[in-house]
Formats: structure tokens, C-alpha cells, sequence
């Protein structure tokens, strides 16, 4: 977290003020701080995440982020989710990007767990995490898959051309035509859903009580449930058989929508756009070369064709 904010003057100025965002917090919802002594706080790649107890002693954990504009929608989500499949949101202050959630169990994600059971897991998270559109106001505040789709679509031909096509164009092409017939011409308005965008393993803890798994860290949007199975695909690749990988990639696409109720070839079409756009995002960034090639080889897969000139899985650079 910190080598992040630390590059820009913004981020140098929020960190700067944290000490005094979190004592603030402290005083504001009657909390103390639950750490072992010498225990460190949460911290991921946009905030922090501190135990502490309430003023009633239940475990709850303080969570203050950077306040980019996915962190100011996560409590909007958090609100519309309710708890359903979703860790609770109990106190939220916008000035301060700071909020109260309910504390899990930070030690026991599905990162851990063997992949059948996972799979299973994530499958029922997802059926719970897909609520429909309602009367609610904050509805209007998220953004829509159509309109991320409409976007990629008209950037994705420029940012290739301006690496010098560094992939084939068939992929390229095999992305941009899910982008058109998903995000516009076949969209199912009928079957939109409130999606977890970023709910790969580590994203999914234990509740305190061993009563089962919460989704947390929400990167909301509306449309397809199928949008939320790519995080899935990209992480714990060093779990895929060392024979014939790729066909190991695709069986757990098929595991992971069979447990959730999802299509398949909808998920794969998706799957092959997110890691397009992560492929071009990372050559964009200098030292990504092997984030690249594992998006490119996640992507080409789903796709059906598995790019000549790639790692092979057991070497492609792992995530999770």
C-alpha cells in the first residue's frame, strides 16, 4: 500500500494523514483498536484494515481507503448487498473514506481450500451475491458491465496498434466481438445482477462464527453474473494439472458455472475480454512482461487457441 501511494503527491498527502483519519474513526464510533501486541494491521493495494471491538465488544474491523472512486462505491455496494453473501457494512463516513464492517476470519480464505471445494463455495457465494435491480437509490450509482464493454470497444483496437499488435489479431478480434454482442447486441437486461468483479479466492473469508464464507472488497457493477468467473481463472494457476493445462483451465470454467448456475460460453466470452484488457494494461506498464503473458495465455485459452511462444502454466507468473 505504501509504495503505491507514495508516488504521487496525493498519496503522499493521504498517508500522511492516516495516523489521524484512523484515531478520528476510533473516536467517532466508540471503537478500540484489537491487535496482539506488536500485531500489525490489514493492508492491501488502496487502504488499511484494522480489528477492533465496538463499544458493545463485538469484533468488527475499521477499514479507511484511498478515496479513489471504487473505494467511494464500495460502501454504496456494501449497502445493496446487505450482508447477502457480502460482509456487512455497519458505519460509513464519506469525508473520510472510512467504515465499520463486520470482522472475518482474515487467516481462512479460499485460497486455501482444495479446488473442488472452492469451486463450490465461490458457486454459492455467487448465486447469493446475484440480486436484482430495485427501487433502492443507490442502484443508479453503479456502473454497467454494457457500459465497460462499450468502452473497451473503443479503445482496445488503439492501445494494440499503439504496442505494435503485440499479440495476434484473432484474439483482439475474439474480444472485441464479445464486447459487441454482450455489452449491446445480446445484452439480457432481464437477467442483470448486482456482479463482484473481483471475487477470486483471497476476496472470500471464513465468518468468524465458522458458519461459512463472505465475499469482501466488492468492485461492483450491473449485468452479467457470468463477468465474475475471470478472477477465478487468472489466480491459483499453479493448481492446474501439469498435463494438459489448458484443459484443466477450462474444466474449472465449466466447475465454476455449473456451481453457480451460470453459462459457460458466456463466461469464457467475458473471461477472453478482461484478460485482453489486462494483457494491453500491463505491456502498457513497464516490468509487466509476465503479467502480460499470463493474461494472454488465460485469454487465448478460453478462446480455444492457447498462443504458440507462451510460458507453459507452471512457469507463467502466478497470482495467488
Amino acid at each position: 500500500m505504501y509504495s503505491r501511494h507514495a508516488r504521487s503527491r496525493e498519496g503522499r498527502d493521504w498517508l500522511a494523514a492516516l495516523p489521524a483519519l484512523i484515531s478520528a474513526a476510533l473516536l467517532r464510533w466508540h471503537l478500540s483498536v484489537d491487535l496482539p501486541a506488536g500485531g500489525q494491521p490489514w493492508n492491501g493495494h488502496t487502504g488499511i484494515v484494522i480489528p477492533v471491538l465496538t463499544s458493545s465488544g463485538g469484533a468488527a474491523a475499521l477499514k479507511i481507503a484511498f478515496p479513489f472512486e471504487e473505494a467511494l462505491l464500495e460502501p454504496v455496494a456494501l449497502r445493496l448487498w446487505n450482508g447477502h453473501g457480502m460482509v456487512q457494512i455497519l458505519e460509513y463516513d464519506t469525508d473520510s473514506c472510512s467504515m465499520v464492517i463486520e470482522r472475518l476470519d482474515a487467516h481462512k480464505s479460499l485460497q486455501a481450500v482444495p479446488l473442488d471445494e472452492a469451486e463450490q463455495v465461490w458457486g454459492s457465494l455467487v448465486r447469493r451475491l446475484s440480486i436484482a435491480p430495485d427501487v433502492r437509490d443507490g442502484w443508479a450509482q453503479i456502473p454497467h458491465i454494457a457500459a465497460t464493454a462499450e468502452q473497451f470497444s473503443d479503445e482496445l483496437p488503439a492501445r494494440w496498434e499503439d504496442l505494435n499488435r503485440p499479440f495476434p489479431r484473432w484474439l483482439l478480434e475474439a474480444a472485441l466481438e464479445a464486447c459487441q454482442t454482450r455489452g449491446a447486441v445480446s445484452r439480457r437486461r432481464a437477467q442483470d445482477v448486482l456482479v463482484h468483479t473481483d471475487l477470486h479466492y483471497l476476496n472470500i473469508l471464513a465468518a468468524l462464527d465458522g458458519t461459512g464464507y463472505l465475499a469482501i472488497d466488492p468492485q461492483a457493477q450491473i449485468g452479467d453474473a457470468e463477468f465474475a468467473v475471470a478472477p477465478c481463472l487468472w489466480n491459483r494457476l499453479g493448481d492446474l494439472p501439469a498435463l494438459n493445462a489448458e484443459a484443466g483451465l477450462r474444466r474449472r470454467a465449466r466447475n465454476l458455472c455449473a456451481a453457480a448456475g451460470l453459462d459457460e460460453s458466456i463466461a469464457a466470452e467475458w473471461a477472453v475480454v478482461r484478460e485482453v484488457e489486462n494483457s494491453l494494461r500491463y505491456l502498457e506498464t513497464p516490468g509487466h512482461l509476465g503479467d502480460a503473458q499470463r493474461s494472454l495465455w488465460v485469454a487465448s485459452t478460453m478462446a480455444g487457441r492457447t498462443m504458440p511462444g507462451l510460458p507453459t502454466a507452471r512457469d507463467l507468473k502466478i497470482l495467488g
